[in-house]
């Protein structure tokens, strides 16, 4: 006989309604452009950023203060822009003979959404919380396993190394001056490798460690 549901089991069932309720309201095509809204946004940023940096560190002190003016000045000023758009297009499509399917579509689109957000929130709390202290409500939910699933299956699709995506991004949005500087650490890295203890994917063996057991704790695994 299949276990009852738990308290979490109705609370995963309640976000994916909300989530695909109100995408079901927007529909599809506003949901996705909304997304793009965002991503045009954060590319403009790191666009633009670097060429008004210092006419604005020259008007505005401390730097500090100019940079976060600059950035969400120019993130603001294109999410609105780009939203306004993406608004009047998806306000065409839900009027036209599509807008049915365009608003089922959304409703899948939200249900999606919704569980992703749960598998997402769950990774963090499996972070926190060892799954051995996880209350009866939570270790006994029927959707347990589905979360487990999903959580290894995200961990897997990360990068290799993203504190060396993260330092490159930074690098490509200064422009060719951070270029240039992180051009001679990188003639010095064969003298690093030895005190960092770094492994042939780029993890440090903390990281590793530290990855390895979040990865443990979202599918319930023990080493042998």
């Amino acid at each position: 006989m299949a276990s009852p549901l738990t308290a979490l089991d109705f609370i995963v069932i309640a976000i994916m309604l909300i989530s695909g309720g109100l995408a079901l309201l927007r529909g599809f095509t506003r949901e996705v452009l909304s997304i793009v809204s965002w991503i045009a946004a954060a590319a403009a940023t790191l666009f633009l950023f670097p060429m008004f940096q210092a006419d604005i560190r020259g008007i505005v002190q401390p730097k500090w203060l100019a940079d976060i003016a600059l950035a969400a000045g120019i993130f603001l000023v294109v999410l609105i822009l780009v939203s306004f758009i993406t608004m009047k297009i998806s306000d065409k499509v839900l009027d036209s003979r599509v807008g049915a399917l365009d608003r089922t579509l959304g409703f899948i689109f939200g249900v999606v959404r919704g569980f992703l957000l749960i598998v997402v929130a769950y990774l963090f709390f499996v972070w926190l919380v060892p799954p051995r202290q996880f209350p009866n409500w939570i270790a006994q939910a029927r959707s347990m396993p589905v979360m487990k699933a999903a959580g290894a299956k995200i961990l897997a699709w990360l990068p290799a190394d993203p504190e060396s995506l993260i330092r490159k991004g930074r690098s490509n949005a200064g422009g060719g001056k951070s270029n240039r500087a992180g051009a001679s650490p990188a003639k010095t890295a064969p003298a690093s490798k030895t005190p960092d203890k770094k492994t042939d994917n780029g993890y440090k063996k903390s990281q590793r460690r530290d990855m390895q057991q979040l990865l443990e704790s979202a599918t319930g695994n023990k080493p042998q």
